[in-house]
């Protein structure tokens, strides 16, 4: 997909300030049993096609209006993914902004998560 260069400036903005994983640093934390929260910021109709396996959803839609609730802990690791690395940048920046001190974007989102071959989860979770 080809992105607008208003949008594109606007992430740049914000990868200034945003911390960023690859998908190779998220699944070792993984395998070596970490805690932190994986979150799904795609549309609600992308999530329910598939998703990186042990992901939930929040959609950067509502995120900013239902983090606080999902996850109230400021500190809390959150680790946040969309579909090519754009959408978390913005949606960590938002996250940063309210607060929250140790949210990562990963780039190259579900893409780049089943790129690699990482466990995948089809269909809609509760």
């Amino acid at each position: 997909m080809k992105h607008n260069p208003g949008f594109l400036k606007m992430v740049d903005d914000a990868r200034a300030r945003v911390r960023e994983c690859t998908v190779s640093e998220v699944k070792a934390m993984m395998d070596r049993g970490e805690r932190f929260h994986f979150v799904d910021v795609r549309e609600d109709e992308e999530f329910g096609v598939d998703h990186a396996a042990g992901a939930r959803h929040i959609g950067k839609g509502v995120i900013e209006r239902d983090i606080e609730t999902a996850i109230p802990q400021m500190q809390a690791q959150i680790v946040l993914y969309c579909g090519g690395g754009y959408r978390s940048v913005l949606a960590a920046e938002s996250l940063r902004r309210m607060g929250y001190t140790n949210v990562l974007s990963m780039d190259g989102g579900i893409k780049a998560w089943r790129a690699a071959g990482y466990p995948i989860e089809k269909g809609r979770r509760a």
